[in-house]
């Protein structure tokens, strides 16, 4: 079969070259498309070849951009002469992806690939239409000279300040149709004169090998256990943040999203920087343990309560795979030029995020045992990601997907630690259940209302300590410490001053202090004395000393309080503002219903939605070989089908003169006669739609049934049922 088009190009290819084809460009098979003709049109459309081009390595990309000022056709020879011999082993490359093809007489290339290159590739002016004599080039005037040794390299355009009345440098060079007037202001150097002065070479340096990596070497006990220390540490962090929305929900911004105060408030409450504390709450979201109600508050989704049971493994490994292919960059948070960009908001997306993120691991994987340095890191990773038409990948990016990976434990003191090598394995991660350190049933009661867990604690005992104390410190071991709001805490969620006492008793190998017991018996002995309930808001007191102080208080006017009765207050404020305006200036005050039954008890707060992760964008994921193999038949069965309606549609066509008009008695002898006697004859009929317009079908006859012939069209292999009324002619093919 003669190639003359890139579509019949594409159907010359066996089975191993399109299975090749659609696993370079996953885009090309999503959906499937229904023929070869389709695919034609997919694979050269200008976003799909962006893709496609954007995946090219440096000097692949060098190599493309060759083939696109060749003329066509042109050969392994020819791209030899513009780069270097190794572009041999580069062509088979392009040849899979799809970015040339090759034709009888040499390669072509897709129409739309130059303009997906852009307009002055590497640099070169347009062609000229003109005959030259590029030997005048060394007679050129100092001052022409001058000019084409700026423009050689690009960009080939120069300025002057009336063309029609240029400088002598730049009269000679346009006499000699060495440049071309693009404006009145503009000329251009054509292609022709700077490939000559760049001695026939497209590239001034040529990209043929990867850049030198420098890295130091580490201790590979020291990797491990920093990264199973990090594992470890990112765990607590996502369990502590969803904790605290779940006592204290943040409410969002208009736009969507954590708000600059509520994210400085997580950032004191985990200790962590603000970008730190960005990202947790980006993949906790990720991940689906955490949504934005319908009343625009931040909180843990029913998830969260599933994924706290499941193995430490499983727990990481549920938030590292959605960080791995989401679109969204966490670490944009923060900077300057984004001020309006926030954790959990719709603006976060950048389209080369996951590729971005997927290019540093697999470069880290490649080589293990080893810190790379990073300016070296940029450079291989530019090299592997050269995306010329977004100007490179941003220092940022690959910044931000180092520090995460080394927040996650992917990797450990900048070295890819076994637990992520496992993952991009698609392994099972049961090392990091072996690794992970046990569990402890205590903790150290000090003196000074602090208490030390000497390790990770047991969840039941750590969900009841983050009730009842702050976290100061953490590290191999955490410092609880332990105050009047945290104790208040706890009697709001429901446990008395004996219960608190009775807990810290059984879990402390130390014990308790007699200071701490006197502030947990205080603070039992005040909280629930004050009440508050809804009026607006209402506070009963049966000490008179206390509703006295509370009206004397001047710090407390702006609750607007009005006394109806010795022992009752109300104002206007809601009872949780009100309780919370009274807590913030020393009282401790209790929930009360309309009923004067004390409102305490666990205050663990669940989005009633489901999550609704976001979404990923401008991500194709490379398909399984059963799905390569799925498209495959789908598209040679498609082809198929449109070659046989193709056929179909001829002999219509040509039956077309044939047919004779018959009225509808004349049409049902003719198919009953057909049907009895030539019963495996083909059939050409002309059918009328509902505004009388007349189309052909090739049939095969079945029956004849209530006034309608039962037959199958070959257009489209289904069996179809057509009104004798509206056929208006039979002839056998």
């Amino acid at each position: 079969m003669e190639t003359r088009s890139f579509a019949d190009y594409l159907r010359t290819l066996d089975d191993a070259a399109l299975i090749s084809l659609f696993s370079h460009r996953p885009d090309l098979i999503t959906p499937v498309p229904p023929d070869v003709a389709s695919l034609a049109v997919r694979a050269s459309s200008a976003p799909s070849l962006a893709r496609a081009i954007d995946a090219l390595n440096a000097w692949q990309y060098q190599v493309l951009e060759a083939c696109a000022i060749a003329a066509e056709p042109f050969t392994e020879k020819t791209m030899a002469a513009l780069t270097d011999k190794a572009a041999l082993f580069v062509i088979p490359g392009l040849l899979e992806r799809g970015l040339i093809y090759q034709g009888k007489d040499g390669f072509y290339l897709p129409t739309t690939v130059r303009e997906v290159l852009g307009n002055e590739i590497q640099g070169l002016g347009p062609q000229t239409v003109v005959k030259l004599n590029l030997k005048k080039l060394d007679e050129a005037p100092p001052a022409a000279q001058k000019a084409l040794e700026a423009m050689v390299w690009g960009p080939p355009r120069g300025t002057v300040a009336d063309v029609k009345k240029p400088g002598a440098g730049v009269a000679w060079l346009l006499e000699n149709n060495f440049v071309v007037a693009a404006n009145t202001k503009t000329v251009l150097l054509v292609r022709e004169v700077a490939l000559a002065l760049r001695g026939g070479k497209l590239h001034k340096e040529l990209q043929v090998q990867e850049p030198t990596l420098k890295t130091e070497k580490r201790d590979l006990k020291s990797v491990q256990l920093a990264a199973i220390a990090n594992i470890t540490t990112f765990l607590r962090w996502t369990e502590e943040i969803l904790n605290f929305w779940a006592q204290e929900p943040a409410d969002t911004l208009r736009s969507g999203g954590l708000g600059v105060r509520d994210l400085k408030v997580l950032s004191a409450h985990l200790g962590v920087d603000t970008s730190c504390a960005a990202f947790i709450a980006e993949v906790s979201y990720l991940a689906g343990l955490v949504t934005i109600d319908a009343d625009d508050r931040i909180l843990p989704t029913t998830q969260f309560d599933i994924w706290l049971m499941q193995t430490p493994s499983a727990r990481w490994q549920s938030l590292v795979s959605p960080w791995l292919i989401t679109s969204r960059v966490s670490g944009l948070v923060g900077k300057d030029e984004s001020k309006n960009v926030a954790p959990l908001g719709p603006e976060l997306d950048r389209v080369s995020a996951a590729p971005i993120r997927k290019l540093v691991l697999r470069l880290l994987s490649e080589n293990p045992s080893v810190a790379p340095e990073f300016n070296s890191f940029a450079a291989l990773a530019t090299w592997h990601m050269p995306a010329k038409r977004s100007n490179g990948i941003p220092t940022d990016y690959l910044q931000w997907a180092l520090r995460e990976s080394e927040w996650l434990g992917i990797t450990g003191q900048g070295v890819i630690s076994k637990y992520g090598l496992e993952l991009l394995a698609g392994g099972e991660l049961e090392s990091i259940n072996e690794d992970l350190p046990k569990p402890v049933d205590h903790i150290l009661i000090q003196s000074d209302h602090t208490a030390i867990a000497p390790g990770p604690l047991e969840h039941e005992i750590a969900q009841e300590l983050a009730i009842l104390a702050e976290i100061e410190s953490r590290g191999g071991a955490t410092v609880y410490r332990f105050s009047e709001a945290t104790i208040r805490r706890g009697l709001d969620h429901g446990r008395s001053g004996d219960e608190i006492k009775a807990f810290l008793k059984k879990t402390s190998k130390t014990p308790m202090p007699q200071p701490l017991e006197y502030l947990i018996a205080d603070v039992a002995k005040k909280h629930g004395k004050l009440r508050v309930g809804n009026t607006s808001a209402f506070i009963r007191c049966e000490d008179a000393s206390l509703i006295a102080q509370i009206m004397n208080d001047k710090r407390l006017d702006l609750l607007s309080l009005r006394q109806i009765a010795p022992e009752v207050l109300i104002c206007q404020h809601d009872a949780g503002d009100a309780m919370n305006i009274l807590r913030s200036f020393g009282y401790l005050p209790a929930g009360e219903d309309s009923q004067g039954a004390l409102l305490s008890g666990p205050r663990i707060q669940r989005a009633k939605t489901k999550a609704r992760p976001p979404r990923i964008i401008g991500e194709f994921e490379r398909p399984d070989e059963i799905q390569l193999e799925g498209a495959l038949r789908a598209l040679r069965t498609g082809e198929k089908s449109s070659h046989r309606q193709s056929t179909m549609r001829n002999i219509a066509a040509n039956a077309l003169g044939s047919l004779p008009r018959t009225t509808a008695n004349e049409t049902l002898d003719i198919l009953a006669d057909y049907l009895q006697n030539q019963p495996a004859t083909s059939l050409s009929i002309g059918y009328a739609d509902n505004n009388g317009l007349v189309s052909h079908r090739i049939i095969d006859p079945l029956k004849l049934s209530a006034g309608s012939l039962v037959a199958r069209d070959h257009a489209t292999g289904e069996v179809q049922s057509f009104r004798i009324a509206r056929i208006t002619g039979v002839a056998a093919i």
